[in-house]
């Protein structure tokens, strides 16, 4: 049988705590998520995270701009942020326009309010075991893998991918834990092998369905952190029929790691906001 984690549970559990913090400071801290261009998918993910803030006391501050907006005119726009009164967390949805320099606009982002960890200066204070700032989606897979009580010691964990957003911070925060990870990329050569004998898989590498029951092993802990667009909806790496009854503990995509990760970025806010206080 397999055991179905639900995220959107631990996603609760989280922001409760998150908003007893924000509820005993001293001043109502701020987020920002920054949206450029028109993007349905991008407006819908910050309307969702303006929602879940006001709900547990963050005051959001709304910064639209048109796809038109030069590198320059947005990195002005950060700046000005960033002298904001109790901003305590800036974001920029991603994608951004072809045209706009991404890696230039996160680096303006002061990096006592990089919430996302996405900045030059973050992510080297992060991998440097300096930072109280670490990556939201990494956060949220491992407090997936703690909510089913696990114990990792010894345990094979293969973590598919390696981007900056999931699959480098993830194994990291694995490895300082002490733990065995291994991480797949596409030049490994002995991946399905490696994939085989996992205890543990955790996957971020936005194919949809990759994941088949008979390339994992019984009893495996699948923790599903891609996405893709398949028919209008969003799947994950995993096919979730396909490894039913095979995986002792599944993940979903959507409604696994997703929401887990939205209640780590707010809970990131709350930490700077108590620096501040």
């Amino acid at each position: 049988m397999t055991h179905i984690i639900d995220g959107r549970k631990i996603k609760d559990g989280i922001l409760q705590n998150v908003a007893e913090g924000i509820h005993s400071l001293p001043f109502v801290p701020i987020f920002c998520d920054l949206l450029v261009g028109d993007n349905i998918v991008s407006a819908s993910y910050v309307r969702m995270k303006a929602k879940i803030a006001t709900e547990i006391g963050i005051k959001f501050k709304t910064a639209e701009f048109p796809a038109s907006i030069t590198t320059e005119e947005l990195i002005h726009e950060i700046e000005n942020l960033n002298k904001v009164p109790h901003m305590c967390g800036i974001i920029v949805q991603l994608p951004l326009p072809s045209h706009i320099d991404k890696d230039e606009v996160l680096n303006t982002i002061a990096p006592a309010l990089d919430v996302d960890c996405l900045g030059k200066f973050s992510s080297e204070n992060f991998y440097n075991n300096k930072t109280v700032l670490p990556y939201p989606t990494a956060l949220a897979c491992i407090s997936v893998l703690e909510s089913i009580g696990a114990d990792l010691t010894s345990k094979n964990i293969v973590v598919l991918g390696s981007g900056m957003l999931v699959g480098k911070p993830v194994a990291h925060l694995l490895r300082a834990k002490g733990l065995s990870v291994t991480t797949i990329q596409s030049e490994t050569e002995n991946a399905k092998d490696l994939i085989k004998n996992a205890d543990v898989i955790i996957s971020a590498i936005g194919k949809g369905k990759f994941i088949t029951g008979d390339m994992i092993k019984e009893g495996v802990v699948i923790v599903d952190a891609g996405t893709s667009e398949e028919d209008g909806g969003v799947v994950g790496d995993v096919d979730m029929d396909s490894v039913s009854g095979i995986a002792s503990y599944m993940s979903p995509t959507p409604g696994g790691v997703g929401p887990v990760t939205v209640a780590m970025l707010m809970n990131n806010v709350l930490k700077v906001a108590e620096i501040k206080s």
